[in-house]
């Protein structure tokens, strides 16, 4: 850069004096701001406005603090002070000259520096039009550098894209042999595997699938493709055969064999649909047979059992042709009631998911067993089997739909076996305890989180509900046409039929309770009714209404004891025989003191109200007089031998204790209100010395009130 210097920059030597004088003067000017002035101007000129501000402003200056302080005059101060200004004046006019030589050596080394620093800017200017041409071939190779970089990423994906589509679509030899000639092994099964990808890699793109280079190669997996699909589905149907060989356990087959080959199925069915459907189809069929196969021996192996599943004749009535029960015995009523008890049959129904209770068929020959136990081991086996084989299925095939193919044989099999059972079975407890069976299997399903054999429990407990009502029926049927002459026993022990029918429906309340599902109620109430007009019948077989009562109160004593050993579910109609009982120990009471302490009962209910001071008949002494007596004298032997009968013919002992505390306290009541009546009677205490005392009655009642 050029420096420019001005002629006026530096004064003439000639005028440096003035020069430096004006100089001087400016500067006391700035400094002092004018305070010296002229003494020859006029008073009125100088005006003093601002002056105490000036002053403010001022107040740290030496010299004005000076002045302020010793009074001196303006004008002595002036004059000291432009004389100090002359000596500095020309001291620096002596400066000056003295450094004037240097002064132009300055001013020749700036023109130079000008002149140095216009050549520096000449080339400057040429290095940043220099730089400015580099710095667009710069951007230049940045830009071939970015496109070289956009090219080789390019065709290094490319190339991977290629090396992929190559490596995929390319079958190398070993791979060729293994699936042609080799042996289906986990070998075969890793190369089938590297096979499926090729094939499943040509399917995916349309793109990949028309490239000339795939065209080329498609006959040879397409070859390959076949050959496995033939090899695969004859290896798994020799697998399928070897099911059907006499002694071979299936599920071992299926878990160590089969379950290996798993993924040649998954193969089958995503690159050979067709031969897939006929590889389930041989399976299907082989699997059906064979297990329809194995439930048909077992059933009937089952039906060569002695099987106890009740006949027509086994109903609580009895059929009216049976003439001969009474001469049979006590044995055939019991094995008769055997069908209408629970007992310990309801044990099946605790270990539900247990080993079946039949044993070996060549051991059981001889025996006789309930059909729920012959049910319950049959629907036990099922689900063992159906188990197995839907988690096989669903494994191996992956197709819930084949299950039910296979199982349509067994359910067949099953089916006609309960079809031809059930048509002839008349034991309604052992329905319900199969309705129970069935139910529990459900659940036991359920918890197994396995659904194969929901429809068909469903459909055997819709199966069985309505013989179990037929059968019902047909016990309600029963009692109303059962011929009373010929069941009839002259007897008041409880009747055989109405244990039957207790058993039954304490048996039928307990397993209703457990599995029912509100069904029975109605149809319990209908047999109900139908007892109830049983036993009308029957007692009105007998002669006297004390032997009906008594008949009736013992029939309605055992049923509450059987009851009560049913629990509480059968408490509401334990409560209904209750106050059959009531009232049925009420009138044999009343038969049975009319019958030993007639007279006195009848005086008593005739003449003498039960609060003892109204009489409905005025009694007389010559009434009264033959009832005392004859009281005093047969009352003990009457006490003996109403005791003796009652004992006899209660069946319950505790009853029996029960009917005679209430009659004697009857009787003492009665008798009580007696004497209090021969008491009132004008000259009745002519009487007193045929009157018991009620202490004597009473001991003697003690006597017959302790434990049987």
């Amino acid at each position: 850069m050029e420096v420019e210097i001005h002629q006026d920059a530096v004064p003439f030597v000639g005028t440096e004096n003035s020069w430096m004088a004006g100089l001087q003067e400016q500067r006391f000017e700035e400094l002092f701001g004018g305070f010296f002035f002229d003494e020859d101007v006029l008073s009125e000129d100088i005006s003093l406005d601002g002056l105490e501000q000036e002053l403010e402003e001022h107040k740290n200056y030496d010299v004005l603090i000076s002045i302020l302080a010793n009074g001196e005059k303006q004008r002595d101060m002036a004059t000291m002070v432009e004389g100090n200004l002359g000596d500095i004046e020309q001291d620096l006019i002596q400066d000056y000259i003295e450094d004037n030589d240097s002064l132009f050596l300055l001013r020749d080394q700036i023109h130079d520096c000008g002149i140095i620093l216009s050549q520096v800017g000449s080339l400057l200017s040429g290095f940043q039009v220099h730089i400015g041409s580099i710095s667009s071939e710069i951007r230049s190779l940045q830009e071939k550098s970015l496109d070289l970089g956009v090219r080789l990423n390019n065709r290094k994906l490319v190339e991977t894209k290629l090396a992929a589509f190559v490596e995929e679509i390319v079958a190398p030899p070993g791979l060729v042999n293994v699936i042609i000639d080799g042996e289906v092994n986990d070998e075969y099964i890793k190369s089938l595997n590297i096979l499926s990808k090729k094939l499943r890699f040509a399917q995916v793109d349309p793109l990949i699938n028309a490239s000339k280079a795939l065209k080329d190669i498609k006959q040879e997996l397409e070859r390959l493709r076949r050959k496995a699909l033939s090899k695969v589905s004859n290896h798994i149907t020799e697998i399928f055969s070897s099911m059907r060989k006499p002694g071979t356990n299936i599920q071992i087959l299926q878990q160590n064999l089969l379950q290996k080959y798993r993924y040649l199925v998954f193969f089958l069915k995503e690159h050979g649909l067709e031969t897939y459907n006929d590889v389930c189809a041989a399976y299907v069929d082989k699997m059906n047979k064979v297990l329809s196969a194995d439930f048909c021996v077992y059933v009937e192996a089952l039906e060569k059992l002695k099987l106890d599943i009740g006949v027509s004749s086994d109903v609580i009535g009895y059929d009216t042709n049976i003439v001969d029960l009474i001469t049979k015995g006590r044995e055939q009523s019991r094995n008769h009631r055997f069908m209408f008890s629970l007992g310990e049959r309801s044990n099946i129904l605790k270990e539900i998911d247990q080993p079946g209770l039949v044993p070996r068929i060549s051991e059981a020959n001889s025996l006789k067993y309930p059909y729920e136990v012959i049910f319950r081991s049959l629907q036990k086996l099922l689900m063992d089997t159906a188990s197995s084989e839907y988690l096989f299925i669903e494994a191996f095939f992956g197709e819930e739909s084949l299950f039910y193919r296979v199982f349509e044989g067994p359910f067949t099999v099953i089916n006609e076996h309960l079809k031809v059972t059930l048509q002839n079975f008349h034991d309604a407890v052992c329905l319900m305890l199969m309705i129970c069976i069935t139910k529990k299997h459900q659940l036991v399903m359920s918890n197994r989180r396995l659904p194969c054999l929901d429809t068909y429990l469903d459909k055997v407990v819709i199966y069985l509900w309505p013989r179990f009502k037929t059968v019902f029926d047909m016990y309600i049927h029963s009692l109303y046409q059962c011929d009373v002459k010929i069941l009839w026993v002259d007897g008041t022990h409880p009747h055989h039929i109405v244990r039957c029918y207790v058993e039954f429906t304490a048996s039928l309340v307990q397993l209703n309770a457990e599995c029912g599902d509100g069904q029975l109620d109605m149809s319990l109430e209908r047999l109900r009714l139908a007892v109830d007009d049983l036993l009308l019948r029957f007692s009105g077989k007998f002669s006297t209404l004390k032997l009906r009562h008594l008949f009736l109160l013992n029939n309605y004593d055992m049923s509450i004891s059987i009851l009560k050993e049913a629990g509480d579910d059968a408490k509401k109609l334990q409560i209904y025989f209750e106050e059959k009982l009531e009232s049925s120990l009420v009138s044999f009471v009343d038969e049975l003191l009319m019958e030993y302490f007639g007279d006195l009962i009848k005086f008593v209910k005739s003449h003498i109200s039960e609060d003892l001071i109204s009489y409905t008949e005025p009694p007389k002494i010559v009434d009264v007089e033959p009832v005392v007596k004859n009281f005093a004298v047969k009352w003990k032997t009457a006490l003996e031998l109403m005791h003796n009968e009652v004992v006899t013919c209660c069946s319950n002992l505790l009853s029996g204790m029960a009917i005679l505390k209430a009659a004697m306290a009857q009787l003492l009541n009665d008798y009580n209100r007696l004497s209090e009546c021969v008491k009132m009677i004008p000259g009745g205490s002519s009487l007193n010395r045929n009157l018991v005392s009620i202490t004597t009655i009473s001991y003697e009642i003690r006597k017959y009130s302790r434990p049987l």
